[in-house]
């Protein structure tokens, strides 16, 4: 079965409340994603499995893009968990990370 997400649906599953400011944020996000629509049905359980390990998606304030990001207070375990995890899911779904520079935090680029 494949469900479209909406943008007002994914604020709601990662947390945030709908306001002008935060579905214009989500709107620029998927915009400047690259084949968002390819994985994007795929986000909520992704970020229900990283709430296990202490992680979570997140929109960037800095850059249009959703970021998956590891509590900073994270045991090697659950980060160890958390990196693969978020390997394993880039890598199912064919997407382009960035890892933001000596943190446990990535940038979703897009569909390869």
């Amino acid at each position: 079965m494949h469900l479209d997400l909406t943008p007002e649906a994914l604020l709601t599953q990662l947390g945030y409340t709908k306001t002008e400011q935060t579905l214009n944020q989500i709107n620029n996000i998927i915009a400047n994603t690259k084949g968002f629509e390819k994985f994007s049905q795929h986000i909520p359980s992704f970020n229900d499995a990283l709430a296990v390990e202490k992680g979570f998606i997140a929109m960037s304030n800095s850059k249009d893009h959703l970021k998956i990001k590891c509590d900073e207070d994270t045991g090697a375990d659950n980060l160890s968990a958390f990196t693969a995890l978020v390997k394993h899911w880039a890598d199912k779904y064919k997407l382009e990370l960035k890892q933001v520079a000596n943190k446990n935090t990535y940038y979703i680029i897009g569909h390869n």
